[in-house]
């Protein structure tokens, strides 16, 4: 887990090496252990490096394949390098590293674009071809690696992160009202490839794109896994999907201790964490280190979960950690929050995953985490509804559950000139769940959340506040082969038992049952819940400062009674719509965006 940088140039010009320095060095959180550039005519490309895999020196980045003509970056972790070593050594090829980065790099030596085929695991590459001048940029599956992409006339730039981008200089930060509206409106999900920023864009997952030297581009999706039952799966028995995904799941979980340093789990005492230790006490691991997080009750509001945490910890004898967060001044450590988010993250867990990471970092730098469950095997509760209706009736179905706004709602918030044309949210859900290769209206909504809202969500929100310590986070639920087999899982086995029954079925045979049969939990963060005191201060703060005077995204008489109410007007997913303005002035401020 690193984060990478890069420069190149169209315009038959030298790369700027100092501005890929400027991008490298904002990223020593994400890769603490090292750094590195390298340069050569149109292209310069930078890292900055956490030790996880081969702790020398030999696997310091850029990787330069000398023989092969080929200098690369990565920013990931590849599950099964050993193995495409062995097969790459088998066809000839010769390594200097015992690192999964240059396996990286050797893997596109022999298979060219098709390289990402073979790679298990969470990636975000860039290649550079010393004799056609070609660049490749590549990111995983599911899109847990970021990997985001300035381009001007005559330049691309690209980095782990946007700050990374503007510290380069040249990037327009002027707001897109089209990202603006899906921010509003789709739960502050902003889809590939766009960002809040016109002039920042994000390579979608699944995605292999080639810039060539003469100017011209191109790109693949690799990936694209159909919601539809199979043929070899017509005789299965509910028994039997059990044991299949129970297996996929326990190959995923082992897949993700491979490291040459200790790696935890983050253990909330949810079923999904829970199963992830369970499930790595079932192969052997002894003394797994996991950690919990909790808060001081505030008003009667309840601030952790240590009873759930506990009971697993004590049944599978871990090196259990409770980290308490005694009652506190939140605004500092959200302050710090926002300043570690690529893109505004309403979610209040980024606050409890940021102090979280920032304690465990002192223990691990490696750690499992139970994210995606809920999106790949039906968890959340707009997914009933879905049953009951037919694909021509998901759109308005999905849109009554998940969406804040519709067009007349923006029209409330926003000032005419930030209104884009339509309903851009409404507009691109509708061609996604209308794509084909989604047998059922819960198919099409399954879909949607795995390859955009889990990607731009939560499993973003988990990077971002992981790496702001230089730890780096697994997620085995999102190992594309376990993904691959849930998408055919048919969704009454998902929905069953009040969402994601199948897997607490699989839970049962693991777990204790307090743990299954609890309600349903997060990341408790109770003086976030409400806007009160000197958190409602700082959002006042934000939409009153004279960068939000001059931006003048709001209409002045939909702030102002929101401030007069500051937790009345809540969102279909009780988010709170205050929050959701305030938060995204103090990212641009906290970014020093006009």
């Amino acid at each position: 887990m690193c984060g990478l940088a890069g420069e190149f140039r169209r315009d038959a010009t030298r790369a700027d090496v100092a501005a890929v320095e400027r991008m490298a060095a904002t990223m020593c959180d994400r890769g603490p252990d090292g750094s590195g550039v390298w340069s050569q005519g149109p292209v310069a490309l930078g890292h900055r490096r956490l030790k996880i895999i081969d702790l020398s020196a030999a696997s310091g980045q850029p990787i330069v394949d000398s023989a092969a003509g080929l200098t690369g970056v990565f920013n990931g972790c590849i599950y099964n390098y050993r193995e495409l070593r062995a097969e790459l050594q088998a066809k000839g090829h010769h390594f200097f590293s015992s690192g999964d980065s240059e396996v990286v790099v050797k893997a596109y030596a022999e298979w060219g674009l098709d390289f990402v085929d073979h790679l298990v695991g969470m990636f975000a590459v860039a290649i550079s071809e010393r004799d056609t001048g070609r660049l490749v940029l590549a990111r995983d599956r599911l899109g847990i690696k970021p990997l985001y992409l300035a381009e001007s006339t005559g330049v691309v730039r690209f980095a782990s992160t946007l700050p990374a981008l503007l510290a380069g200089g040249g990037v327009d930060t002027s707001i897109d009202p089209v990202a603006l509206g899906h921010y509003l409106s789709f739960h502050s999900i902003v889809p590939p490839p766009r960002t809040i920023l016109r002039g920042v864009a994000k390579l979608p997952p699944a995605t292999v794109r080639v810039y060539e030297a003469d100017g011209g581009s191109h790109e693949r999706v690799y990936w694209d896994p159909p919601f539809l039952r199979r043929d070899e799966h017509a005789g299965w028995s509910e028994r039997d999907w059990q044991d299949a995904l129970h297996e996929s799941l326990t190959t995923a979980v082992r897949r993700r201790m491979v490291a040459d340093v200790p790696v935890g789990v983050l253990l909330s005492g949810g079923l999904d964490s829970s199963l992830v230790v369970a499930l790595l006490a079932g192969e052997g691991q002894r003394g797994l280190s996991t950690f919990s997080i909790g808060f001081d009750a505030v008003g009667g509001r309840e601030g952790d979960e240590f009873r759930y945490s506990d009971v697993v910890a004590k049944t599978f004898d871990t090196d259990h950690h409770q980290i308490r967060v005694a009652a506190q001044d939140l605004v500092p450590p959200l302050e710090a929050a926002v300043a570690a988010m690529s893109e505004p993250m309403v979610s209040h867990d980024c606050v409890a995953f940021y102090l979280l990471s920032q304690e465990v970092s002192r223990h691990v730098k490696v750690v499992q985490s139970g994210q995606g469950a809920d999106e790949i095997l039906g968890g959340y509760h707009w997914y009933p509804p879905l049953a009951q209706v037919g694909r021509e009736q998901a759109l308005d179905t999905y849109a009554r559950a998940f969406f804040d706004r519709d067009g007349a709602g923006l029209a409330r918030v926003l000032n005419p000139a930030w209104l884009a044309d339509g309903d851009p949210a409404r507009e691109f859900v509708a061609a996604h769940l209308a794509r084909p290769g989604a047998q059922t209206a819960v198919d099409a909504g399954l879909r949607i959340d795995t390859q955009i809202m889990l990607t731009d969500d939560p499993v973003k929100r988990v990077d971002n506040m992981t790496m702001a310590h230089g730890l780096e986070a697994r997620v085995p639920f999102l190992d594309h082969e376990f993904v691959e087999l849930a998408a055919a899982c048919p969704p009454e086995l998902k929905l069953a038992q009040g969402g994601k029954g199948v897997l607490k079925e699989i839970g049962r045979r693991v777990l204790p049952h307090e743990v299954i049969d609890r309600p349903k939990g997060y990341f408790p963060v109770p003086g976030l819940t409400h806007l009160e005191g000197k958190l409602l201060d700082r959002v006042r703060d934000a939409l009153s400062a004279p960068e939000a005077r001059r931006r003048d995204l709001f209409r002045t008489d939909y702030v102002n009674a929101l401030l007069d109410a500051p937790n009345a007007e809540l969102t279909p997913l009780n988010g709170n719509k205050l929050w959701q303005l305030g938060l995204l002035e103090m990212w641009l401020q906290s970014h020093g965006i006009d």
